[in-house]
Order: C-alpha cells, then structure tokens, then sequence
C-alpha cells in the first residue's frame, strides 16, 4: 500500500464548514475509483490549504487518478495546483480492528 498527500494553497482562507460543503461535492466521483482504499479530505487550522490523504493498492493505482485532466480539475476548483506526496505505507496500526499489518 501507498499513501498520497495532495496538498493546494487554497486564494482565500476556508472554514471547515465551507471545506465540508467543497469536498461532499466531489467526494462521490471517488467512490469505487479502482485501487483506492480509502481517502481523508483535510484542511488546515488556519485555513489556507487544502487537500486529500489517499490510500491506495499500489502507486500505478494512484497515478491512473492524477491525470492531467484531474489536475486541471483541481487547479480550476481550488485555484492552485495541486502537490503530490508519495509514500510507503510498511505498518498500519488499526484501531477499529485491534490489528497491527503487517504482523
């Protein structure tokens, strides 16, 4: 497993409420997407930047979402484009199933 952080400044400072109401908006298109685990959406304590945590299956999985075209997508949404972090996942501590993978 991997993990992406995509992070964007964002041109005026958000509440969470108003991050809340963005990311439901787009949140569905994420559903089913092939190789992705899970996605946590974020925004900071000061409200200037903005982005997702994603889990995925392998990083071709990850790469297969950040076309292009979902850069664009992003750059107009958010009004700065996004940076992508990638990183080994080698243990996860699972608190709602009491595990540690692996073991």
């Amino acid at each position: 497993m991997i993990v992406s952080i995509v992070t964007f400044k964002l041109a005026k400072r958000w509440t969470v409420d108003e991050a809340a109401g963005v990311f439901r908006s787009t949140a569905p298109k994420y559903l089913g997407k092939p190789g992705l685990v899970r996605k946590h959406y974020y925004i900071t304590e000061t409200g200037d930047r903005a982005g997702g945590i994603y889990f995925w299956k392998s990083r071709a999985d990850a790469e297969a979402c950040y076309t292009n075209e979902w850069k664009a997508m992003v750059t107009q949404k958010y009004g700065a484009p996004p940076d992508i972090l990638y990183a080994a996942v080698p243990v996860t501590v699972d608190n709602v199933e009491n595990v540690i993978e692996p073991a």
